[in-house]
């Protein structure tokens, strides 16, 4: 499942940020349903909280939106398509802030909010740090998908149509899921991505080539195709299968996980996925030590490749000496190796560097609250 996560922060001058968190689930009917389900439990989930909360002044909104839009204002921006598994009808190409703003229309009256502020969560997850951090340049997602953000100055920007004069520096929000979509990284994929794209539950085939060899949504996914082959050349489990290995996404992205934990030749955590969620009987140590090494070989060439798209974007801005990269996500944070294997593969592409990694705090909710406090304070000066 994708989690949305209704953050609100109270933030006052010379303290320090106080957040309360309300983490809903969006179930799968709701995902691919229609634009105004899903507006509508996003609305719900808003009035709950504030409900919740007792809060009576009306409160700016900064609305965290994780999916490809081309954004033409603060407040307004259009769907291009969907990612991941969401597919609900009538909101590409409509702007997803007239949505949200309509589907409050549709509540009984009790939601007082002001939409200050469309931000993507790479976005979010840059400001999260860049607040504190001024040499923070770039904003990484690396959970259920992936995504990249950096700060460009303006005249490196050909598309930009806004007032020039205004400003120096804009944030680009890469879409870098879709690197890849074009063929550019045909040569470095397996029989086990094509495999994976081929199911007929994944909906967007051929699209987010890099995001699906790199995010939590589909790591287990992959691991699960390739242990698959392996059962059927009879090299695992003496050949038997288990609905773990022959059903689209039985084998979780948190099996990976787990199975990972400890030292490279501990297979506890390996043995306990196996016989416990798999449902498995008479593993051998050596099954375990094969199934490690298939998750280890899949996470390490997702931390790689998330790598180099770091390396790529600092070297583009030539901030190599020095530069924070800011990074939230439920893969970076969870699982226990992905993060020591991504820094190893930095530094082996650019020795030296002064690239420092820095873990968001609920990046792109925290972000976009603190993107609504700066744009209703400018509001007020002018």
């Amino acid at each position: 499942h994708l989690d949305l996560l209704s953050p609100f922060l109270f933030i006052k001058p010379g303290e320090e940020i106080a957040q309360v968190d309300k983490k809903l689930v969006i179930d799968d009917a709701t995902k691919q349903s229609t634009g105004d389900i899903l507006f509508d439990f996003i609305a719900k989930c808003i009035a709950e909280f504030i409900k919740e909360q007792n809060i009576k002044e009306k409160l700016p909104l900064g609305f965290t939106f994780s999916f490809p839009v081309h954004q033409t204002s603060l407040v307004s921006g259009t769907l291009i398509r969907w990612t991941k598994d969401f597919s609900a009808t009538g909101v590409v190409d409509v702007d997803v802030i007239d949505l949200l703003r309509e589907a409050v229309k549709r509540r009984p009256g009790d939601i007082n909010i002001d939409v200050v502020a469309l931000v993507n969560d790479t976005t979010g997850t840059q400001m999260a740090t860049a607040h504190k951090d001024p040499n923070c340049h770039v904003g990484i997602i690396l959970g259920t998908g992936t995504n990249a953000c950096y700060t460009e100055r303006l005249d490196a920007v050909k598309k930009f149509s806004g007032d020039r004069l205004k400003y120096e520096k804009v944030i680009i929000n890469m879409e870098w899921g879709a690197f890849g979509d074009q063929g550019s990284l045909k040569d470095y994929l397996t029989e086990f991505d094509t495999a994976l794209d081929k199911e007929e539950a994944v909906k967007n085939k051929r699209e987010q080539i890099y995001e699906k060899m790199i995010s939590g949504k589909y790591l287990g996914e992959i691991v699960r195709h390739a242990l698959r082959k392996l059962i059927q050349q009879g090299v695992l489990f003496g050949g038997k299968s288990a609905p773990c290995f022959d059903q689209f996404e039985k084998f979780e992205s948190k099996y990976v996980s787990m199975v990972e934990e400890g030292d490279v030749s501990d297979i506890t955590k390996c043995r306990v996925v196996l016989e416990t969620e798999c449902g498995l009987t008479g593993v051998s140590d050596q099954d375990c030590r094969i199934v490690r090494r298939v998750c280890e070989a899949a996470s390490t060439r997702a931390a790689r490749l998330a790598a180099a798209g770091i390396v790529t974007i600092v070297r583009k801005i030539q901030k190599i000496d020095k530069c924070t990269v800011s990074v939230d996500g439920s893969l970076y944070k969870l699982h226990p190796q992905f993060q020591y294997k991504m820094k190893a593969a930095i530094d082996e592409l650019a020795p030296g560097n002064g690239i420092e990694m820095k873990e968001a705090e609920d990046g792109s909710g925290r972000g976009a609250a603190i993107i609504a406090a700066v744009a209703c304070r400018l509001a007020a000066s002018k």
